[in-house]
C-alpha cells in the first residue's frame, strides 16, 4: 500500500512538474528565437527512494521547438567529436599527441583550425551521413554553409556520451571527452544558471557562438546526484558575442527550480 501511494504522489508530481516546465518553456521560445529540449537522466546512488520514483529517467522529457532547424555554432563540434570516437572505434583514429592538443582545444577553447580540419579530411558529406545513422539530425554539416542542427538533436547526441552508448561506447574515450566538457571555458550560460539554481551543481557542456547565435549543450548534474540533459540554442534579441549567455543561464537556473527545486512539483504556476 505504501508503495502504491509513493508511486501516485510521484505521478502527480511529474504531471505538475511538466505542466509548469511546458508552460514555463513556452513563454520563453514563443518569439521563435530560442528552442530548448530538457530531458532528465535519473539519479545515482545518493538519491532517496522517493527522487527515484520522482526523477525516473526519461519522465520528465519536456521540449519548445526542439524541431527548428538552428546555426549550430560550435555546438557542431560535438557531431565531430562523434564520429572521430567512431573512426577511433574502426582503428582510424588515434590519440596522438597532436590529435589530443586538437581535440582538447576544439572542446575547452572552442577554437576551429583541427574541427575544420577534419571536416576537410573526411567531408561534409559523410559526417552528416554518419548523423544520418545515429539518428541524429542528418544535415549538420553542408558544404560551403555554416553547419545547422536542433536542441532535439544535441539532446539525442547528448544522452548517447552520457549513457556511453553508440559512438561513444569506449568508456576511457567517453571520459575523456566529458572531462574536455567540464572544463570548456566558455561558463556564462548552462553552468552560471544551474549554480545559481543550487550551488555545487556541476557542468559538463559545449558552447557555440557566432553572430547573434548563442548556444549551449549540457549534461548537468545536481550536488543530490540528480542528472539532466539541458540544450538552449537562441538568436535575436541584439545578442552578439556572448551577450546571449545570461539569457541562456536565467533560462536554466528557472528550469533547475521547477524541476528539482524545494517546491517542485506542488503547484500549477502561471508563466504567461
Amino acid at each position: 500500500m505504501e508503495d502504491i501511494r509513493a508511486n501516485r504522489t510521484a505521478k502527480q508530481k511529474q504531471a505538475i512538474i511538466q505542466t509548469n516546465l511546458t508552460n514555463y518553456l513556452k513563454t520563453v521560445t514563443k518569439d521563435g528565437t530560442a528552442s530548448v529540449s530538457f530531458y532528465n537522466l535519473g539519479g545515482n546512488s545518493k538519491s532517496s527512494d522517493v527522487d527515484t520514483k520522482l526523477y525516473q529517467e526519461g519522465s520528465l522529457e519536456t521540449e519548445s521547438n526542439a524541431s527548428d532547424v538552428r546555426i549550430a555554432a560550435s555546438t557542431y563540434k560535438l557531431y565531430l567529436a562523434a564520429y572521430l570516437m567512431n573512426q577511433k572505434s574502426n582503428g582510424d583514429f588515434d590519440w596522438t599527441e597532436e590529435n589530443i592538443d586538437g581535440f582538447s582545444r576544439m572542446i575547452i577553447n572552442s577554437e576551429n583550425d583541427f574541427s575544420e580540419n577534419q571536416i576537410d579530411k573526411y567531408g561534409a558529406d559523410k559526417l552528416s551521413a554518419f548523423n544520418k545513422e545515429q539518428g541524429w539530425y542528418p544535415e549538420v554539416f553542408q558544404s560551403g554553409q555554416s553547419a545547422h542542427t536542433t536542441s532535439h538533436s544535441l539532446q539525442l547526441l547528448l544522452q548517447d556520451l552520457e549513457s556511453g552508448t553508440g559512438a561513444f561506447k569506449n568508456s576511457d574515450d567517453q571520459t575523456k571527452i566529458l572531462d574536455m566538457m567540464s572544463k570548456q571555458i566558455y561558463r556564462n550560460g548552462i553552468p552560471t544558471g544551474a549554480a545559481e539554481a543550487n550551488p555545487g551543481t556541476t557542468v559538463q557542456d559545449k558552447v557555440g557562438f557566432l553572430d547573434d547565435t548563442n548556444n549551449d549543450a549540457a549534461i548537468v548534474t545536481l550536488p543530490n546526484g540528480q542528472k539532466y540533459i539541458l540544450v538552449i540554442m537562441t538568436n535575436g534579441h541584439n545578442q552578439s558575442n556572448l551577450s546571449g549567455f545570461p539569457r541562456i543561464a536565467e533560462i536554466t537556473k528557472n528550469i533547475q527550480k521547477i524541476v528539482y527545486g524545494s517546491d517542485a512539483g506542488t503547484k500549477v504556476n502561471n508563466y504567461s
